[in-house]
């Protein structure tokens, strides 16, 4: 029961930590106030800011797996080339989102996806640094294993 309730707590302070790290994205974009006029429906911005986002997202799961396992043969996602992944992946989605919102004309609600832009920032710097990680823990791993034999 104790265990569930801090997994559970632990979630929401992520969200909130996500939620005011995209905040801090925006202001420092001065992109931060809604628009008067707001746009339903995709947009070719929403998309790309959707798609810069979820690749940003995929780096993350591809690095928590890489330093979940960092010896593994196992798995695409395992060892040094899943780090490496991470790694380009993260910062891919980072490049794009930045760009989306340095060149968003105004802030969420316009459809230039400069929420989706810097949800991407964020997570792609978050998949980045995992990335970093776990490729110096795959060549810590890789290391020691060669010691041993």
């Amino acid at each position: 029961m104790k265990r569930s309730f801090l997994m559970i707590l632990a979630a929401v302070a992520a969200g909130a930590l996500f939620a005011g790290l995209v905040h801090a994205v925006l202001v420092a974009a001065h992109v931060s106030e809604p628009a008067g006029p707001t746009v339903y429906g995709l947009t070719p911005r929403r998309v790309w800011a959707t798609t810069a986002a979820g690749l940003a997202l995929v780096g993350v799961v591809v690095g928590g797996l890489a330093l979940a396992r960092p010896g593994s043969r196992l798995g695409i996602a395992s060892g040094p080339f899943g780090a490496i992944l991470a790694l380009m992946v993260g910062l891919i989605g980072a490049v794009n989102g930045g760009l989306n919102v340095a060149i968003a004309t105004g802030g969420p609600g316009t459809g230039n996806g400069v929420v989706g832009g810097a949800a991407a920032v964020v997570l792609g710097l978050v998949a980045a640094a995992i990335g970093g990680l776990a490729l110096s823990r795959s060549r810590r791993t890789a290391l020691a294993l060669a010691r041993m034999m």
